[in-house]
């Protein structure tokens, strides 16, 4: 960690040595060398474990290293020889606590004891694991007497296939479907969209295709730090001449130029790939207008191939015999005027006819997406576009092409496929009920952001959190006013492995219960146990830890649930927690009964090298859609967020973003090395018009407020203006710590994601 801030731009290609000095850095600095480096070996292999950090694609034949340095940071930071005991939190009171930054919180180690909150000391105390589980027992019990919906069962993205399967169970046998989960902070918008278009509710690519795709399209997807071992398949596809068409409002090192750590040759000479072919900096939320000029000029160019006789530009035969509303779509994008995409995308038609003309030469294209697409208030309208854009080309349900939206967290996708919804028309309750022998609930429940909206009511009902991993105060927008509001509710439980900020702001009654992480051995009755992930492209995974426990005293994620379960719901013969503790095989068994379909012999195939994949239907041009075809999507606006224009020189449009140093809320030191940012995070990254435009100087700090008129003041002090290669009228700063500045309405109409890539702000310079 540095000392003082600097700032002194990167000038490297993503990977190469820069990346192996932060793996052995990150090592080093959790005291696991040599350990660690033992682990790394078997991440993501066959018979190791899955990675922790993002759910990019395990490959049946892995690199000798198949971890990148985002997952190796991860890796160091579970198995980390730093400890946090009972006498530390008898050092130190929760008030104290809550002054150390997020940094500090988590860099202090591992959690070791389950602890309950004091309310007469302000000290997290020691207590045994059945004291933990009766006690919230007991609050449970009481607060389902009084309403079944007042309680919260929250889910991030890391927990197994097998614990959110008994997690989600725990959650309707208490009756509700509260179970707002990471997801719906990211890829909702994905999971509301796709479905509406292509009849899935997940991407169509799988790791095979891109051997054999012609072009690569890539939108708001910063690859090098949020998938670094895409850059492989990037890599591959570029030595074989494959253009990729990158549209990101910022320039990103792992989007221009790569180097890979495991070539000798390259490590060793100048030697490194341009990733990007074309790289178009668009204006945040310009994507939906982007995406029409792609879609105008192809459209265009098929009605000149018409009217002269020409060979077709759009794959005519695919579109009649597969698609519906494609002349709707098309009158609406030659209706769009250039004039009016230009002024949204900051971009030249020019710039965008030639990437058309890319995409119109090409027999296989791949759309890859991120957040930068599904955090807008247009996220899902966004996501359609993507899709219209491959269906006129006929580039879904094809080798080599497809839809491929990059999940954040190592198991998000999987929860879902196992129950972690709140939605419960995804969830089959009929086979629940018939399995359980109960009436599961049918009420809607809580997503992240009504579960936000309803703390900030005065006559709110939510009365208890119980959180599966992550770090849920820190994630959510509006963060002053959801910690404020927090310490109303009853209880909070969270399971974690590290004390983070949520584990700080707590309820009347809190208790904190330790887990293992994915990395360490699971012994249970049977033996020592696997579990199962799925990851961004619907392949199932086995992964089973390697390393001793971080403490004996450590209890699974799965034998939590259970005890939280046991100690709150009626005795259930139907219901075998202990024997699903005690044999993971079990809860499996239980989970292709629920889904058939999706997990036949799952027992059997969760171990195949490469995993196996979960049926989509879509890749095999099967579409599960109302219409029975795969729909174009028609829009009538250019417009990112309607509900909050622009009104004025002054406002700018903030995105937020994540450091290289920095997996969601967690934070491995204030380094941003790609951005050039070295000990600090407290920075706003502009425009050099901008600054000299609004009168400011590199180096001033400024509070940015949300130029939102609602009565509600939202800032964000002490932030450094600091010129980078990003559009006019746009800035950058970092999540979570902009987080305030999001408000909870300023989300994507229908999935409810918080629209944090587009929240309009103004600056003002501090004395």
């Amino acid at each position: 960690m540095s000392a003082l801030p600097k700032f002194k731009p990167y000038t490297h290609a993503a990977g190469g040595w820069g990346s192996m000095k932060a793996v052995t850095t990150s090592l080093l600095r959790e005291h696991i060398a040599i350990n660690g480096t033992r682990a790394l070996l078997h991440q993501n292999k066959p018979d190791g474990f899955a990675c922790v950090s993002c759910a990019w694609a395990k490959p049946e034949h892995p690199h000798p290293a198949e971890f990148c340095e985002a997952g190796a940071k991860a890796t160091a930071w579970e198995l980390t020889s730093k400890r946090l005991p009972a006498e530390f939190f008898a050092q130190h009171t929760v008030a104290e606590l809550a002054q150390w930054s997020d940094l500090d919180l988590e860099s202090g180690g591992r959690l070791t004891v389950p602890l309950r909150w004091n309310r007469e000391t302000d000290h997290y105390e020691q207590v045994s694991w059945q004291e933990a589980f009766d006690g919230i027992g007991a609050e449970l019990r009481q607060l389902r007497a009084q309403d079944p919906e007042s309680v919260v069962f929250y889910a991030s993205g890391r927990a197994s296939l097998e614990t959110s399967y008994m997690y989600q169970l725990l959650a309707r046998l208490y009756g509700n479907n509260n179970l707002p989960d990471s997801s719906n902070m990211c890829h909702e918008s994905t999971s509301v969209a796709l479905p509406q278009t292509i009849g899935v509710p997940v991407g169509t690519v799988t790791l095979d295709d891109f051997e054999h795709t012609d072009a690569i399209f890539i939108f708001g997807q910063n690859t090098a730090v949020s998938s670094p071992r895409m850059l492989h398949q990037l890599q591959d596809a570029r030595q074989r001449g494959v253009p990729i068409v990158t549209f990101n409002p910022l320039r990103e090192r792992g989007l221009e130029a790569f180097v890979n750590p495991q070539s000798p040759l390259e490590m060793l000479t100048p030697a490194q790939t341009t990733i990007s072919t074309q790289y178009l900096q668009l204006k945040t939320g310009g994507d939906i207008a982007a995406i029409t000029g792609l879609c105008k000029a192809l459209v265009a160019m098929d009605d000149e191939a018409l009217r002269n006789g020409g060979a077709r530009v759009l794959a005519a035969d695919f579109i009649a015999l597969h698609t519906h509303g494609f002349e709707a779509f098309a009158s609406s994008v030659r209706a769009a005027s250039w004039p009016d995409i230009e002024a949204e995308t900051g971009l030249a038609r020019r710039e965008l006819e030639a990437a058309a003309h890319v995409f119109a030469g090409a027999k296989a294209v791949i759309g890859i997406y991120g957040m930068g697409l599904t955090q807008h208030r247009k996220g899902v309208q966004n996501v359609q576009m993507v899709s219209n854009l491959l269906l006129l080309g006929g580039h879904i349900g094809q080798r080599g092409a497809g839809i491929c939206p990059v999940r954040g967290h190592s198991n998000v996708q999987g929860q879902r496929t196992v129950g972690i919804s709140e939605k419960p028309e995804l969830v089959p309750l009929d086979k629940l009920g018939e399995l359980y022998g109960f009436e599961p609930p049918r009420k809607k429940g809580l997503n992240t952001v009504e579960v936000c909206e309803d703390l900030l009511k005065s006559d709110g009902k939510v009365r208890a959190f119980i959180g599966l991993g992550g770090n849920f105060v820190r994630a959510v927008p509006e963060t002053a006013l959801v910690e404020a509001a927090w310490p109303r509710m009853r209880l909070t439980v969270q399971i974690a492995t590290k004390l983070n900020r949520s584990h700080i702001v707590h309820g009347e009654v809190s208790y904190l219960l330790p887990c293992l992480g994915r990395i360490e051995i699971d012994r249970q009755r049977s033996g020592e146990q696997t579990v199962s992930v799925e990851d961004s492209t619907g392949c199932m995974h086995a992964s089973k830890g390697l390393a001793e426990p971080a403490a004996d005293t450590l209890l699974s994620e799965a034998a939590i649930v259970a005890g939280i379960a046991k100690a709150t719901l009626e005795p259930n013969a139907k219901v075998p927690w202990d024997d699903w503790v005690g044999d993971y095989a079990r809860v499996r068994d239980a989970i292709e009964a629920t889904w058939p379909d999706v997990f036949r012999d799952f027992n059997g195939r969760f171990r195949t090298p490469g995993g196996f994949h979960r049926p989509i239907p879509a890749r095999h041009r099967v579409w599960k859609t109302p219409t029975g075809k795969a729909n174009f999507m028609s829009f009538d606006s250019l417009v990112a967020d309607p509900d909050t224009p622009q009104t004025g020189p002054d406002v700018l449009r903030l995105m937020t973003l994540r450091s290289d140093d920095q997996f969601n809320t967690t934070i491995y030191s204030l380094d941003d090395r790609f951005r050039g940012v070295y000990g600090t995070r407290k920075v706003l990254l502009m425009h050099r018009d901008d600054i000299a435009r609004l009168g400011l100087a590199e180096g001033v700090l400024v509070t940015a407020s949300t130029a939102v008129n609602d009565g509600k003041l939202r800032e964000v002090a002490g932030l450094r203006v600091t010129p980078y290669d990003i559009p006019r009228g746009c800035v950058g700063g970092y999540y979570p710590e902009c987080n305030p500045l999001v408000p909870l309405a300023h989300h994507a109409e229908q999935s409810k994601v918080p629209a944090a890539k587009s929240v309009p702000v103004r600056l003002r310079a501090e004395a």
